[in-house]
This record gives structure tokens, C-alpha cells and sequence, in this order.
């Protein structure tokens, strides 16, 4: 090498240390970094008008599409619906698709969904109606019989009812005046005991103890299959006292407040007496009252014919009682007057 080709090249290099070299497509060298290389080929387009990215170790990265496409496979699918049902309930079902409001009616109705005081409301609702099922059946049996009843029976009724009416207030009237008597009587000792007298024998008719007279029936009683029992005669002794008699005899005994009926072979027995068919009775007071209440329907008459017994019954203006009962001591009550 000659001397102008050793002063060329210190110039270059001088000129290489104050002032950088110009680099292709305008890139200025780094300090430390030699030039970029010319020949590095530019990164390819992609057909979405991205530009590929290229690896710093010379190699080729994959274009950008396809890594955002890598991407959103990792991701976890979107649940469908969940931005448009934010505000939607969640335990809501959809509507079935094909159903008729009336079906959609009955599938949220059933099966039924109850709660604790939903079932006991509707357990007291129940016993309630059936509280109130009962009270009208048993109301409803108990006026079947006068349900059935014909006309002239319910009159019959009515007419006893006021019978039996009329005579509780003349029992009133007749305290009343015996009231009066004793308190504006001048001889008030006499009165007393003229009213006792008085009492003593009406006790005494009650007990049995004296003889009676006065207006009534007489019922007869025919029996010839023995079909006729004590409860059915009782029940006739009832129905009578009932009805306002005052003084009773069968077959020659006298009713009285303790007599007792009882079975007694082919017959039947009146405080231990037996008498046999057919039964008499002999009733002291109002026919009016008496005969209409042995004729009631299902009443005495009725129950004895069901036996095939035969009753007749006559009222008479004058019906005797004379059997007698002997006045007994009790052995422990005792008079609580002075």
C-alpha cells in the first residue's frame, strides 16, 4: 500500500467517528450496534392488512390473525343468553314452546306447592265445614219425623202445645189467687188452713192415697199374640203424665210416682203385681189433652199396632179411680217446716 491509500483510509475512519454514517431506509446505527443489514427482507402483509411481526433470532413469527384466532379457542365459550337474562330470574323456566295459556295455566298450578301455614289453614278450614255438616245432619234427623207428618197431625201438635200452655198459666193463676187470699184474708189462720186441707187432698190424689174422680179416657189395649211388652206400657204411662194426667189406674193398680213396670212371664207386672192382657187404663184429665197426645204420629198407638195390638180409646166426662196405694212412712225424709 502507497502513502495515498494509507491517508484515504485514516481519513474515512476520522470521518466515521464525528459524523454517523447514514443507514439504509433512513435508520441511524446505535452506538455499540453495527449496521443494520441490508439484506433482511421487510415482514409480509397479511390479508387483513396487518403486518406480520418477525422474531429478533432472524426467524419468522406467526402473523397476528392467527394468533388472535389461537387465542379465542383457549377462552372459555360464552354462555349463551347471560348478557340479554341479566335481569331475568334465574329459577325461571322458559315458556315451553306449542303450550296454550290454559296449559301453561294448569302446569303452574299442579302439582300444588304448600306451604306449612297454608296446610294448617286449609286442615281448620276443613274441620270447620265438617263441624257444620254434622250440626245440620243431626238437625235434619231430628225433624224428620215432623217433616213426614200429615197436616192434620201437625195441627193436632200445635193444638196440644197450647193445651199444655193454657193450663201452666191457669196452675199460675191459681197461685196467684191463693196468694191474694191468703194476704188479704181477715182470718188469715183459717184461710191457711183451709188451703191445707185443700193441698193435702190433691197429695193425696198424686200418692195415691185417696180416690179420684172426674173427666178423662179410658184406653184398652188388646194383646192376643203377647206381643206387648212393660217398656211399651211405660212409655204410655209417660206420654200420658205428659199430657197433664192427674190420676192413673191399670187393671186395678194404681200409677203412682215410683211404680214400676217389669216383665213377668206372659205378661207383666206393676210393682210386683202381674196382670195380663188386655190392659186397661182409667186417665183423670183433659181429653182435649190426653187422647190427641196418645195419637201423635209415632206415638203410643202407632207403636202398639206395629205389634198387632189392637187400642181403643174413649173419652167420658166421668172416669173413677179408686184403687188405692197405703201411705207409706219414709224412713228418712223428714218435713223441713215448722
Amino acid at each position: 500500500m502507497n502513502e495515498r491509500e494509507r491517508d484515504h483510509e485514516n481519513d474515512d475512519r476520522n470521518d466515521g467517528r464525528t459524523e454517523p454514517r447514514e443507514q439504509p431506509d433512513g435508520a441511524s446505527a446505535r452506538p455499540g450496534q453495527g449496521p443494520a443489514p441490508a439484506d433482511r427482507p421487510a415482514a409480509p402483509e397479511t390479508p387483513g392488512g396487518e403486518r406480520a411481526a418477525t422474531s429478533t433470532d432472524g426467524g419468522r413469527e406467526e402473523p397476528a390473525a392467527e394468533r388472535t384466532t389461537s387465542l379465542r379457542k383457549e377462552l372459555p365459550e360464552e354462555v349463551p343468553g347471560s348478557a340479554s337474562g341479566a335481569g331475568q330470574d334465574a329459577d325461571a323456566a322458559p315458556a315451553a314452546p306449542g303450550l296454550t295459556g290454559r296449559q301453561r295455566l294448569v302446569k303452574g298450578l299442579w302439582p300444588p306447592r304448600l306451604t306449612r301455614a297454608q296446610l294448617i289453614v286449609a286442615l281448620l278450614l276443613f274441620g270447620l265445614g265438617f263441624g257444620l255438616a254434622v250440626q245440620v245432619a243431626s238437625n235434619s234427623d231430628g225433624d224428620s219425623a215432623l217433616r213426614g207428618a200429615r197436616q192434620e197431625d201437625l195441627v193436632r201438635i200445635l193444638d196440644e202445645l197450647d193445651d199444655r200452655t193454657q193450663r201452666l198459666e191457669d196452675e199460675k193463676a191459681g197461685l196467684e189467687e191463693q196468694r191474694d187470699e191468703l194476704e188479704n184474708s181477715s182470718d188469715q189462720a183459717e184461710e191457711a188452713r183451709r188451703q191445707t186441707a185443700e193441698k193435702e187432698r190433691q197429695l193425696g190424689i198424686l200418692a195415691g192415697t185417696v180416690a179420684a174422680q172426674g173427666p178423662g179416657i179410658t184406653m184398652t189395649v188388646e194383646d192376643t199374640k203377647g206381643a206387648v211388652e212393660a217398656d211399651m206400657l211405660l212409655d204410655a204411662i209417660q206420654e200420658l203424665r205428659a199430657a197433664g194426667a192427674e190420676a192413673i189406674q191399670v187393671n186395678g193398680m194404681r200409677v203412682v210416682a215410683k211404680t214400676y213396670l217389669t216383665e213377668s212371664g206372659n205378661g207383666v207386672a206393676v210393682d210386683g203385681n202381674k196382670i195380663t192382657a188386655p190392659y186397661r187404663f182409667k186417665v183423670i184429665g183433659k181429653p182435649q189433652d190426653l187422647e190427641p197426645a196418645l195419637n201423635i204420629p209415632g206415638g203410643v198407638v202407632q207403636t202398639l199396632e206395629k205389634e198387632q195390638a189392637t187400642v181403643t180409646v174413649e173419652r167420658s166426662t166421668k172416669i173413677v179411680v179408686d184403687a188405692l196405694r197405703a201411705a207409706k212412712r219414709p224412713d228418712y225424709a223428714r218435713s223441713s217446716s215448722r
